[in-house]
């Protein structure tokens, strides 16, 4: 990805994470974009624990034990006892977490394309600012 794409992609993650965390998906009620980012970690640093998850997040250790409750219940990512600790807990997505965070992840990547090919760089750079003010008040006012 160019860099307009890449500063379009990553303005439009907020806004699907905004879209993921207001609608239903089916069987996975109430996913927070706070959830879709603890997925993603997850994803991307596999076997890490609570504490990292919590530190990475800055939230405290009881606010992210509830957040990876939630995931375990539903089936989003899984936790493991450590065979060399058994005070630790490895954590990994699932197949299902992985699926959500691949598929958004190629969606982003396809509609980021799309526009910059519909755009001229400096369209595409206002764009990208617009939606960033938009999504900026959205999330303000549901916070």
């Amino acid at each position: 990805m160019n860099k307009g794409e890449r500063k379009f992609y990553n303005v439009f993650t907020e806004l699907q994470c905004f879209i993921l965390a207001n609608m239903s998906r089916g069987e996975v009620n109430g996913v927070t974009a706070t959830h879709y980012n603890i997925i993603e970690y997850i994803y991307r640093n596999d076997k890490c624990t609570g504490k990292q998850v919590a530190k990475a997040f800055n939230i405290s250790p009881p606010a992210i034990s509830r957040q990876l409750k939630f995931l375990v219940e539903n089936n989003l990512i899984e936790q493991k006892q450590s065979s060399l600790d058994r005070r630790i807990f490895n954590l990994s997505a699932t197949d299902k977490g992985k699926f959500i965070i691949d598929n958004s992840e190629n969606f982003r990547e396809r509609v980021a394309k799309q526009v910059s090919k519909a755009l001229t760089r400096d369209e595409l750079d206002n764009l990208t600012s617009l939606l960033g003010k938009v999504i900026g008040e959205i999330v303000e006012s549901h916070t």
